[in-house]
């Protein structure tokens, strides 16, 4: 299902295919008219609005479709990868807008519907697809709106902004959202180890040391960390350090030897293996 007046708002402001900023920084637009294949990425927490077109997202065995008339709820920085299907007849457009932690635990302790404290509860999803409500469509094309306006973007683009993200909580991925502000079970403590593992990369990490700082069992920690990540810690800090070096790469103040340390690696030659096993090229030549 298209959103054509999503899509018509989306249009005129987007000049060029790829991520479009926006009178508000928390708001990006993007565009594509042809397919991009399957890649390795990074979002960070965000929803993702798609008014026409489709991606899927990977996340270890599971395919996550998001299309027309979706949105992906992204509550944690998780690597995995995406392939978007778009052509020159029927372009994709779609909106990004960035979840901001306050904002967040502003409108989650203003609930009256806190998430149950239950360790043995099926953990929430970090990442999911969400089929649009009226109620969401009405609140993103208010904000598409604003943006069109730069005195409606500087009076009233972040109340449109906290008026997505509350109709968002009130989704299905509802409970994914809360559980980053109210701190509860074993989800919210692999939520804090995977935020350490990303401001520590360049650090030794054991899985053992993370399984401590969780409070948990070696077992009970591998058992958690892949209910939520879909992957084993050892394979999820490769990927996540593979992922930002590919980033620090596109900076000219970063050579190879450089962003291998910066990442975590001793030896440039397993950097430059482990690279080339990810992303099908060498270190060296994504540089380039």
């Amino acid at each position: 299902m298209n959103c054509p007046v999503m899509m018509a708002l989306i249009r005129l402001l987007v000049k060029h295919d790829g991520i479009s900023e926006t009178l508000l920084p928390e708001v990006s637009l993007f565009s594509s008219h042809k397919p991009q294949p399957r890649v390795p990425l990074i979002y960070q927490p965000s929803l993702c609005i798609v008014a026409q077109g489709r991606k899927i997202g990977y996340l270890g065995d599971r395919e996550i479709h998001y299309d027309s008339g979706h949105y992906l709820v992204q509550t944690l920085p998780l690597p995995f990868e995406c392939e978007t299907f778009a052509s020159e007849e029927a372009p994709l457009f779609g909106m990004s807008v960035s979840i901001d932690a306050a904002t967040l635990a502003e409108l989650v302790l203003a609930l009256d519907d806190p998430l149950a404290n239950d360790d043995n509860s099926e953990p929430p999803k970090p990442m999911g697809s969400v089929a649009m409500t009226v109620g969401m469509e009405e609140a993103v094309i208010r904000l598409l709106r604003a943006l069109h306006d730069p005195q409606a973007a500087r009076v009233m683009g972040r109340n449109r902004v906290r008026e997505v993200i509350f109709e968002a909580l009130q989704g299905e991925q509802g409970p994914a959202l809360r559980a980053l502000v109210e701190n509860q079970g074993h989800y919210s403590r692999i939520v804090q180890v995977l935020t350490q593992m990303h401001s520590e990369l360049a650090d030794d990490i054991s899985v053992e040391q993370l399984a401590r700082r969780a409070n948990m069992s070696l077992s009970t920690f591998h058992h958690h960390f892949k209910q939520v990540t879909r992957s084993s810690p050892i394979q999820y800090l490769k990927r996540l350090r593979l992922i930002k070096a590919q980033l620090l790469l596109s900076h000219d103040e970063f050579n190879v030897t450089q962003t291998a340390s910066a990442v975590g690696y001793k030896s440039i030659n397993q950097f430059s293996r482990d690279y080339k096993r990810y992303f099908g090229v060498s270190p060296i030549q994504d540089k380039v």
